[in-house]
């Protein structure tokens, strides 16, 4: 049976710009609805998750020493595979908690909330280090896994909305990414100022919740059945996975979002604090007329922007980022 499309009188305005109008498409009984594909993944990531967690049947500990600039030395009894870099830094202090957007363990870039797995040396990162390279990348991965997150649903089941990735994009840029493939019906479609504002709306309801960015390393094969009603995403990870020998791939899980990610992100979606979705740009070159690149501007609560500057970076957010753009030659060294 082939799709079917309704008219329904609602208030909110719809991808086509008439105000009031939502075309709900209704799916083949053989597809999965959204909220199906939503469940699925997410009975998928717990059942991997619990059977890691299983691998561990008693606690081990380990020695956790902290090499920062304050309280040089602390050492920190932890248990394996479940305590984290937050677990320590609740034993340092309060600012820690708050300050800290990643930890660098045995000098590698690690989430927040990822369970340490051996015994290791640990330091911190925050915005205001004299070099946040790794924690503005963290940032700015973050914000797009957030914004594919609400693009996604916003289409909710009127049209098919398939995410492909989110660029590595440096914060030079001028805005984070994701490029994502419409309903054929949204060929000629381009976002009104409404229809950001909207989606603009929505990212601030996931950071008044305060969501935690879960992480999760699995086996291809397990990303592969999270993934498999998108062949963008199966295409990311088998790319992922060839460049290990373990063929291990990185899922982050935000709410009951889950996503393939490029590496560390921050702790929770509260870091926010400014945050718009800027543009959606469609990508030159044939057969992409239906790839569009959405893209969004923010800024952290510990640096904000006073309105007339934050207003500047968001005009500059509005130009398409291109693939020459994100190969810089040199990093910036502040958001």
């Amino acid at each position: 049976m082939g799709t079917v499309v309704w008219a329904l009188r609602l208030g909110r305005a719809t991808p086509g710009g008439r105000a009031g109008w939502r075309f709900i498409a209704t799916s083949p009984a053989s597809e999965l609805s959204a909220t199906q594909l939503i469940e699925m993944q997410n009975d998928l990531f717990n059942k991997e998750k619990n059977r890691q967690l299983s691998l561990t049947p008693r606690t081990e500990k380990i020695e956790v020493k902290h090499v920062g600039k304050t309280d040089p030395g602390t050492l920190f009894v932890m248990n394996k595979n479940i305590s984290t870099p937050y677990s320590c830094a609740m034993h340092l202090s309060e600012w820690y908690c708050k300050k800290s957007i990643l930890a660098l363990v045995d000098g590698q870039p690690w989430d927040m909330y990822k369970p340490l797995t051996k015994s290791c040396e640990i330091k911190f990162l925050t915005f205001k280090d004299h070099d946040p390279g790794e924690v503005n990348k963290a940032y700015w991965r973050s914000c797009a896994m957030m914004m594919g997150c609400v693009v996604e649903r916003a289409f909710k089941d009127e049209y098919v909305v398939s995410l492909v990735r989110a660029p590595e994009v440096p914060v030079i840029a001028g805005a984070f990414c994701y490029d994502v493939v419409l309903d054929q019906r949204l060929d000629e479609w381009v976002p009104t100022k409404e229809n950001l504002r909207s989606l603009t709306k929505d990212a601030h309801v996931l950071i008044y919740k305060d969501l935690p960015f879960e992480t999760l390393e699995v086996d291809a094969k397990v990303a592969l059945e999270i993934f498999q009603h998108n062949k963008y995403k199966i295409d990311l990870i088998e790319e992922k996975a060839s460049q290990n020998p373990e063929r291990i791939v990185t899922l982050h899980r935000l709410g009951d979002f889950i996503d393939v990610t490029e590496g560390p992100l921050i702790p929770r979606t509260s870091v926010c604090f400014q945050f718009a979705v800027s543009a959606a740009h469609g990508l030159p070159g044939p057969g992409s007329s239906l790839v569009r690149r959405f893209q969004g501007l923010s800024l952290p609560v510990h640096l904000r922007a006073h309105v007339t500057i934050w207003n500047k970076l968001l005009e500059r957010s509005q130009k398409l980022v291109t693939e020459d753009q994100n190969k810089p030659t040199e990093e910036s060294s502040s958001t």
